[in-house]
């Protein structure tokens, strides 16, 4: 690999995990619970990213299974999480 695109990834890296932590900073310390669900949807999506960017760096190809995995069941738990807060139930 070239020294740009590893600096890149070390980039990329550092930067998805500040973003991580201000995800979780934000759902622990959110005012209401919808600021705690989208704070729990951005960090899902964070970490998928992070993983994506991982797969890059090490050159596997598991790292994008398993990030696809993430995205799937974050979305799932996202849908079934403003259910439940817009009507109080998750299955009708």
């Amino acid at each position: 690999m070239s020294l740009l695109l590893t600096m890149a990834l070390y980039f990329s890296q550092f930067c998805l995990l500040l973003a991580m932590l201000c995800c979780g900073i934000r759902l622990i310390r959110g005012p209401a619970a919808q600021d705690r669900v989208l704070a729990l949807d951005t960090l899902w999506m964070v970490a998928m990213l992070f993983i994506l960017v991982l797969g890059i760096s090490f050159g596997s190809v598991l790292y994008f299974e398993i990030a696809l995995l993430i995205a799937l069941i974050g979305f799932v738990s996202t849908l079934a999480l403003a259910k439940f807060l817009l009507r109080g139930e998750v299955i009708e």
